[in-house]
């Protein structure tokens, strides 16, 4: 469970951002905030943002509808002097892939492999990022491969690797895949050290790893 102290410094982040015009933080408050969704970029940087909507932002990006649901469902702290010597926990590792297009890769994650868009940026976009429960993939656009296509698939050079709890639940995966015809570069395979695995290829030629136990 986050810590409530770097929530509220999350929060302050937030709003500084806000006030400094700090142009990507527009696409999240805009994604997340729904009195600011039919706003430009522009629009939502001047527009008045105040601690209580950099509040909610974060309440909303973990899961609660505010700022006091998000308290309430906190467990209690701890104390400081523990907190100062408990190491540091990563929570989340989020993948970037390169593509040519970010709206046909939109299409692509959306429609193929079941994400949902958490948020686009740019006019026309060049950043992105999709999510499918924890799982999240951020999409920048270039202009040309930067992996050689035969050394990627020569090597298997994997752009990001997805588990799954349950070997059951890793053959449903593949099988709503293949139902919506998404493209197979390994197709569903028992590996010798104890797990199943597939690989799906995107539109620009990432290699996509999904895996979960063998029994």
């Amino acid at each position: 469970m986050p810590n409530l102290e770097n929530l509220k410094k999350q929060a302050k982040l937030v709003l500084r951002w806000h006030r400094e015009r700090y142009y990507p933080v527009a696409a999240q408050i805009r994604t997340v905030l729904p009195h600011f969704r039919n706003m430009t970029d522009a629009e939502v940087l001047a527009h008045s943002f105040k601690l209580s909507d950099a509040q909610q932002l974060v309440a909303r990006q973990h899961g609660f509808d505010s700022w006091q649901a998000l308290k309430k469902g906190l467990t209690p702290m701890a104390n400081h002097a523990e907190t100062r010597s408990r190491k540091a926990v990563m929570t989340a590792a989020e993948p970037q892939l390169f593509v040519r297009d970010i709206m046909a890769s939109c299409d692509f994650y959306t429609s193929k492999l079941g994400f949902s868009i958490v948020f686009t940026y740019g006019e026309p976009p060049f950043y992105a990022q999709v999510k499918r429960d924890q799982a999240r993939l951020n999409l920048r656009c270039v202009e040309r491969p930067v992996i050689d296509p035969a050394l990627r698939d020569a090597e298997q050079l994997l752009s990001a690797a997805i588990t799954v709890a349950s070997a059951e639940e890793l053959k449903q995966l593949f099988l709503e895949f293949q139902s919506a015809g998404a493209a197979f570069f390994q197709t569903l395979k028992r590996q010798p050290w104890g797990a199943r695995n597939f690989i799906i290829k995107d539109l620009d030629g990432n290699l996509l790893l999904f895996a979960g136990p063998d029994e």
